[in-house]
C-alpha cells in the first residue's frame, strides 16, 4: 500500500505561488486543513495559521511550525512587440536551466509561454563562451502583443509550467521546494486530527520566504512561539563527481535534522531531542549542516518577543531551484513521522540549559 498521497502532493506542486502571489495554493490548503485543527484563519500578510489547541492545564506553552507555500517564479516587466514579455526573477534562479522552459504566465486567465534566448548559431564566439544571464531571456507567447494584452499585464506573477511524475523510489517535479513541506505538514495533521497534544501548535503556512523569510518574521511575531520548528527541502548533492563532504545530504538516507543554514544555528537542545525522537521511533535520519541559503527557521527563530528554542526537519532534495527536483519517498514519508512525534512529546523533555 502506498503510505504518501501522491494525488495530493502532485495538486500541491502543481498549484502556482509565486512570492507575493500565494493565494490559488492557500486557498487550496485552506480546505484541506479546516477539517483538522481547532482554529485556522489568514493574517494581513497572507500567512495561513491552523492551530490545534492543546489539552494541558494552565498557561500552554505555543509551538510554531514553519512550512513556506511559495515557490519561486517570474513576474511580468514588460510586454514587447511580437508577443514577447520581459521579466524580473521572484527568488534565486541558476539562468542556465530557463533555456525552452515552459512557464504559465498568470493573469485574466494562464497563458502558457516558453522561455526563449538568442540562438547558438548567431552567437558570436566570444558569446558562445559566455554563460548567459537572465535579461538574456524572453518569454515567447506565440500571440500578437493586441492579443496579449487582453490578459497579461505588467505585474503579473510567473510560474513554471511541470507536472509531478514518480521516478524509481521518487517523485520528481517542480517546486518540491517547499511543497514537500506543506504536504507534510497537512498529513502530520491529519495523523494527529485524534491525538491529544500539550501545548498549543501553530501550523503556519507561510508566504515569501523565498525573498527573505518575511512571512515566518511576521508569523512569529504574532505568535510569539517557545518553540518552532521549521519545514523545508535541503541539498542532496549525492551525485556523479561529488566529493563526500560535500552532499550535504544523501537520497533514501532518512529525513535530515538541521544543525545550522545560512539563517540560523539551531537550538542544541532542540537538536539533542530530535536526534532522541527519532531514535526511539526507529525514524532513519540524518544531519545536516547546510552552508549556503537559509530557511524559516531563521524566521520563527528569532522574531518572538524572546526568541524560540528552534529547530528544523528538512527533506533531502535534488536538483534544488532547478527546473525540476527530487526527493525520496521514503525521506518524505519519515519526515511526517518524525515531526508527528515531536509535537506528541515535546512536552515531555527537560529544556532547561544544561
Amino acid at each position: 500500500m502506498e503510505k504518501l498521497n501522491i494525488p495530493l502532493l502532485s495538486t500541491i506542486c502543481k498549484t502556482a505561488a509565486p512570492p507575493g502571489f500565494e493565494q490559488r495554493l492557500r486557498q487550496f490548503v485552506e480546505s484541506e486543513v479546516t477539517d483538522l485543527v481547532d482554529d485556522c484563519f489568514t493574517d494581513a500578510l497572507g500567512n495561513l495559521y491552523a492551530v490545534r489547541k492543546g489539552t494541558a492545564e494552565g498557561p500552554k506553552k505555543k509551538i510554531m511550525v514553519a512550512a513556506h507555500l511559495d515557490e519561486i517564479g517570474f513576474i511580468v516587466t514588460h510586454i514587447e512587440e511580437g508577443g514577447f514579455l520581459r521579466f524580473h526573477t521572484l527568488g534565486g534562479f541558476d539562468p542556465k536551466t530557463l533555456s525552452s522552459q515552459r512557464v504559465i504566465v498568470h493573469g485574466k486567465k494562464d497563458i502558457v509561454g516558453v522561455m526563449g534566448s538568442k540562438p547558438i548559431h548567431l552567437m558570436s564566439a566570444a558569446e558562445r563562451g559566455k554563460n548567459l544571464s537572465i535579461k538574456d531571456y524572453f518569454i515567447d507567447t506565440g500571440m500578437s502583443k493586441e492579443e496579449l494584452e487582453k490578459y497579461v499585464s505588467v505585474g503579473d506573477p510567473i510560474s513554471r509550467e511541470r507536472e509531478l511524475i514518480e521516478m524509481g523510489d521518487c517523485v520528481n517535479s517542480k517546486s518540491l521546494d517547499n511543497r514537500l513541506a506543506v504536504f507534510i505538514l497537512l498529513e502530520c495533521l491529519r495523523e494527529l486530527k485524534d491525538e491529544q497534544l500539550d501545548y498549543d501548535v501553530y501550523g503556519v503556512f507561510t508566504v515569501q520566504e523565498e525573498v527573505g523569510l518575511r512571512g515566518a518574521r511576521v508569523a512569529a511575531h504574532n505568535i510569539n512561539p517557545d518553540f518552532g520548528l521549521g519545514l523545508d527541502i535541503t541539498i542532496a548533492f549525492d551525485v556523479p563527481g561529488a566529493q563526500a563532504h560535500e552532499k550535504i545530504t544523501a537520497l533514501g538516507a532518512g529525513t535530515a535534522i538541521k544543525i545550522m543554514d545560512g539563517s540560523s544555528i539551531c537550538d542544541y537542545r532542540m537538536v539533542q531531542f530530535m536526534k532522541e525522537t527519532a531514535d526511539a521511533a526507529e525514524i532513519p535520519w540524518q544531519p545536516e549542516i547546510l552552508t549556503g541559503g537559509g530557511s524559516d527557521t531563521g524566521g520563527l527563530q528569532l522574531y518572538g518577543k524572546s526568541g524560540a528554542i528552534t529547530g528544523a526537519i528538512s527533506i533531502p532534495c535534488r536538483h534544488v531551484h532547478q527546473t525540476v527536483e527530487m526527493a525520496h519517498k521514503e525521506d518524505i514519508y519519515q519526515s511526517i513521522q518524525l515531526l508527528k512525534q515531536c509535537l506528541l512529546n515535546i512536552s515531555k523533555y527537560d529544556w532547561s540549559f544544561r
